[in-house]
């Protein structure tokens, strides 16, 4: 999926005295802080991180409170994507004007109407609501698909991605991966008659 990548950063962790007995502790604790929020200084939403402690040795920063700085080098799993990225969700809403995706299980993504490809038509099954390709009766949305869309925008604020299906390689990721494999399988078995003739 794209919009996801792994940084390497050099930190300095400021640690307030009161915890200086378990600095790793501190650590994971002021890190954990900025879990599932946009950080300018990391150009990216903060999903997951490990890290080592660089010196024992702090720095101490005068003040009222005497806090003092640790080095850490981290690596960081950072998402932020960028417009005409491909990303992943679950479709947890849908109706004939939109469809709503949770994607990594930390933002939510809509796709309205006029950026779902015409190809899909929105119908009742079973009393619930699914966009149906008109070409591929087999290509289903509905709630629970795994679904590709591209990114449009993606306000950081509020971790927001308004979506689109407009792209041939969007929609529901088993049924696109299903093609991609019949179409490699036919440019082999395709490939090895041309070398027997």
């Amino acid at each position: 999926m794209e919009g996801l990548k792994v940084s390497d950063a050099e930190l300095i962790v400021y640690i307030h005295p009161s915890k200086c007995g378990n600095e790793v502790q501190a650590i994971y604790r002021e890190l954990s802080s900025l879990l599932f929020q946009y950080d300018e200084t990391f150009d990216g939403v903060l999903l997951g991180y490990d890290f080592t402690v660089e010196s024992k040795q702090a720095k101490i920063l005068a003040g009222l409170t005497p806090y003092f700085g640790v080095r850490v080098n981290a690596k960081l799993l950072l998402f932020d994507p960028k417009p005409n990225n491909f990303v992943e969700g679950k479709i947890v809403k849908l109706s004939a004007e939109s469809i709503h995706v949770v994607v990594l299980g930390v933002s939510a993504a809509v796709i309205t109407d006029i950026d779902i490809r015409e190809e899909f038509k929105y119908k009742m099954r079973d009393g619930e609501g699914c966009f149906v390709s008109r070409s591929h009766k087999r290509h289903v949305l509905k709630i629970g698909t795994m679904l590709r869309l591209q990114v449009e925008s993606f306000d950081q604020e509020v971790m927001h991605i308004a979506g689109s299906l407009v792209p041939a390689n969007t929609g529901c990721v088993k049924w696109l991966e299903k093609q991609s494999r019949e179409a490699l399988h036919m440019d082999r078995d395709d490939h090895k008659r041309r070398k027997i003739a």
